[in-house]
């Protein structure tokens, strides 16, 4: 591919790519490939898709709709190097593997000859706009672009249509430890709490916690600028932001005992604190407890 057309293409952005790739081709467009049904053993996934993690039950609830309705959009393919009549997937693995589940003999592709660079493109497109990406795939496919076809990250943010500051903060996360990608990858950590690792002293440390208590990305941000040998003691001065139940369940209940009721919820629970002013009002909570 020249480097005008390359340039030409990029500028183009992240709509016109996604769509021109899921069109079925015309005899102008592409006189020797039409969409097809083909036997599902003759696809094959790209060994370079950036994503590799596929839910349990996401795959389970995608098969049994492919049971009832079929594989309403077709997975896109392009010819498999020196492999006559097989196609590997450009964007689609995902209905490929709940197809396979549904027992499906053939699966609907359309087909493009495309080399690994815009393959690449697309399959990073196709995820980041479907957010199918968890951020650490996000970031390592960011990296091969970078790596095998010299882009930039200005380059990255015009073909994924996201802006170069969130390309630089998504590659930043590979410098974490890989105890912290798996918790990125499993859910545990948001990439907001991620990012505010990278900076910390002790991240493998302040994760633990962040995961442990609950924090929000603020309070992670907070402590991250603290020293580890004083992470463990600091406490978190940052205030949880509370979600309208949240506060409406306080407001309740300091209406009923007529004291300050703050609920505070953390990872797997949280805890319920009623300020007393006199004993009087602490004796009256005990005789309303106890009854």
């Amino acid at each position: 591919m020249s480097e005008d057309l390359s340039k030409k293409r990029l500028g183009r952005g992240l709509a016109a790519l996604i769509g021109e790739i899921d069109k079925p081709a015309t005899p102008a467009q592409q006189p020797v490939f039409s969409d097809r049904h083909v036997p599902i053993e003759f696809v094959t996934p790209n060994p370079k898709n950036p994503r590799r993690h596929f839910g349990e039950a996401e795959l389970t609830d995608l098969a049994q709709s492919i049971r009832e309705h079929g594989v309403v959009q077709p997975v896109v393919v392009r010819p498999a190097v020196g492999q006559q009549g097989r196609y590997e997937i450009i964007a689609g693995e995902r209905r490929w593997r709940a197809a396979q589940r549904a027992g499906l003999t053939e699966i609907p592709v359309i087909v493009r000859d495309v080399n690994d660079r815009t393959a690449l493109e697309l399959a990073i497109i196709e995820n980041v706009q479907r957010t199918d990406l968890n951020p650490v795939e996000e970031a390592l496919g960011y990296q091969q672009l970078i790596d095998d076809h010299s882009y930039t990250q200005a380059d990255l943010g015009q073909v994924i249509g996201k802006s170069r500051s969130h390309v630089a903060n998504t590659l930043r996360l590979l410098k974490l430890p890989d105890v912290i990608r798996d918790m990125l990858v499993d859910g545990a950590l948001s990439a907001g709490h991620a990012r505010a690792l990278v900076s910390a002293a002790d991240p493998a440390g302040l994760a633990k916690r962040i995961v442990e208590e609950g924090l929000s990305v603020r309070q992670a941000e907070a402590l991250a600028q603290l020293p580890a040998e004083t992470l463990h003691e600091a406490k978190t001065t940052v205030p949880v932001e509370k979600d309208a139940d949240t506060l409406a369940l306080e407001k309740l209940l300091s209406d009923v005992t007529g004291m300050k009721v703050g609920i505070q919820h953390k990872n797997k629970g949280g805890e319920v604190r009623i300020a007393y002013r006199t004993l009087e009002q602490l004796d009256d909570l005990c005789r309303r407890l106890k009854h």
